[in-house]
């Protein structure tokens, strides 16, 4: 149950349908998650969901990659909803299930032939856990997508940090028909275990 009420189409006003219009309209489809909220402030929701489509759809990063970095930013926040919607956006992206299923037990993945997923998953962990990154885990996004791609990791964390908050805080429920559970989501912050550290995994 959400703490705060969520505008629907017959109550919205002008200009929240605007935006509500806008946004079933476009690559999302419907109007789920955060933007249930920020539907309070529709200008707000309006640049919220012009930026988050930016970054899901628009960036140099291959789209199984950017999946993989909202999971990780998600399981750090205890997020259930955004873990929950982003796990079958990465199913379609073709994100292996295994590697889906140990970011949600907060287990160390196997990235061992998945490279470019290593780097990634190292930047966006270390990112959110350090609040930076060192040169190497700097670099080696970098090699891969340029200045522009480590700019748009950093900003896809620091995006889906804000929703992974919105949604905890205003307890957005789950979309209709999806459930999932987040173990050990009762300590909040979760940190994830870096790549090379086969010691310390998550039960």
């Amino acid at each position: 149950m959400g703490r705060i009420s969520f505008p629907t189409p017959d109550v919205m006003s002008e200009d929240q349908l605007a935006v509500f219009n806008d946004i079933v309209s476009g690559p999302r489809g419907a109007l789920v998650g955060p933007l249930r909220a920020a539907l309070h402030n529709p200008v707000l929701a309006d640049r919220w969901q012009r930026l988050g489509q930016v970054l899901r759809y628009e960036t140099s990063i291959p789209f199984a990659l950017t999946e993989i970095a909202i999971l990780v930013t998600a399981r750090h926040w205890s997020s259930l909803a955004e873990f929950a919607i982003h796990a079958n956006e990465a199913r379609r992206a073709g994100v292996e299930e295994t590697v889906i299923e140990d970011l949600r037990c907060g287990r160390r993945p196997d990235l061992a032939n998945h490279a470019d997923a290593a780097a990634v998953y190292e930047y966006v962990r270390l990112l959110l856990a350090e609040g930076d990154v060192p040169d190497a885990a700097y670099a080696a996004v970098q090699a891969r997508w340029g200045e522009v791609g480590v700019v748009e990791l950093t900003a896809v964390a620091g995006y889906y940090s804000m929703v992974a908050m919105t949604l905890n805080a205003h307890r957005v429920p789950l979309p209709d028909g999806m459930t999932d559970e987040l173990p050990h989501s009762e300590a909040g912050v979760f940190t994830l275990p870096p790549l090379g550290d086969h010691s310390g995994q998550a039960a």
